[in-house]
């Protein structure tokens, strides 16, 4: 069976490819795909070649992305239980941005509520990762959070924070559209990292310190920046890859004496099979996200705001790479391929 699927071929360069689908495994579905959302950050590090992958070499193409999506099912497995001909899904780990895509049983999650948009839903992948991040924080209704950077996880991550209890909410992020639309969907508080007051002026928002902060920019200079703004004791989830480690943090200081956690939050550090408090499996997380999406706890029309035809993937990933105010929330639409 033929497919579409967009290959990144070089440094820069994206193509709507041809290519050929495997017979289809035993334990897993064909998926016609409706919508697959960019996941910005990860994406740009991989476009671009930079260290994010951590089974690919420097050099290495071409590379396959797009890490969710929602499609029906077209054929199942023989071993295939849960999922059936017709049933609209979420896929997980295993899709890539293409028309078609062949989903182990276990990386789907068969959506009940048929009124839910595809391009809202589709996010419930996403938006787990940053779930999981805040989990990690313990964070306490009344207590305060800061989100540092407002890609698409920052802007999940503070929406939570906001459904959590957290108060008040504050973001940092350098680009002043960003901030403007972490005030929209509800922040307290939204500052320039870059402002030389910028950390004094969050640890008196904070009524003194940070108690849960969650950083998603993977740049090691923020982490060190929300340090200094974290309460005693605070906690630090790391939910941005830090690619590169090239700032000094004394770690005395800065973390041992003021009691400082640091918490890793990768979404693979999660259970596969049964969820517990503080940390759910991702299937569990999509679900309760997708509830926050229909009944509108998520702003989802506010956060989703460009949908691409496939067809013009090579100029989207020029405006990835290049524009600083690509779409915070932004998915290829495969209907509009026919």
């Amino acid at each position: 069976m033929n497919r579409k699927i967009i290959a990144f071929t070089a440094v820069g360069k994206a193509e709507l490819q041809d290519a050929t689908l495997p017979k289809l495994a035993d334990d897993a579905v064909l998926v016609e795909n409706e919508v697959s959302a960019i996941s910005a950050g990860t994406e740009r590090a991989c476009l671009l070649d930079l260290p994010n992958l951590a089974d690919a070499k420097p050099g290495q193409f071409p590379k396959y992305l797009g890490y969710s999506g929602v499609g029906r099912a077209v054929e199942a497995g023989r071993n295939v239980r849960s999922i059936k001909p017709g049933d609209r899904v979420l896929t997980h780990w295993g899709s890539v941005h293409s028309n078609y895509n062949q989903i182990a049983e276990e990386h789907l999650l068969k959506i009940d509520d048929d009124a839910l948009p595809s391009e809202h839903a589709v996010f419930a992948v996403i938006a787990g990762f940053s779930l999981n991040g805040l989990r990690k924080t313990r964070l306490e209704i009344g207590e305060s959070a800061a989100v540092v950077g407002m890609g698409i996880l920052g802007v999940f991550a503070l929406a939570l924070c906001r459904i959590a209890g957290g108060a008040p909410v504050i973001a940092t992020d350098l680009n002043e559209k960003r901030r403007k639309l972490a005030l929209a969907l509800g922040a307290h508080h939204a500052f320039d990292p870059a402002d030389e007051d910028c950390i004094n002026n969050v640890k008196e928002a904070a009524r003194g310190g940070v108690n849960a902060v969650i950083e998603v920019t993977g740049q090691s200079i923020a982490l060190k920046q929300a340090l200094a703004f974290a309460a005693r004791f605070g906690r630090v989830a790391l939910l941005g890859c830090t690619r590169v480690s090239d700032t000094a943090i004394d770690y005395y200081r800065e973390i041992h004496r003021p009691g400082i956690e640091i918490i890793g939050a990768h979404t693979s550090a999660r259970p596969e099979r049964e969820s517990r408090p503080g940390s759910w499996t991702w299937k569990d997380d999509a679900r309760a996200l997708m509830d926050f999406m229909a009944d509108g706890r998520l702003d989802m029309p506010r956060i989703v705001s460009a949908a691409f035809d496939p067809r013009k993937a090579p100029a989207v990933y020029r405006a990835l790479a290049e524009d600083a105010d690509f779409p915070v929330g932004a998915v290829f639409d495969w209907r509009k391929t026919g």
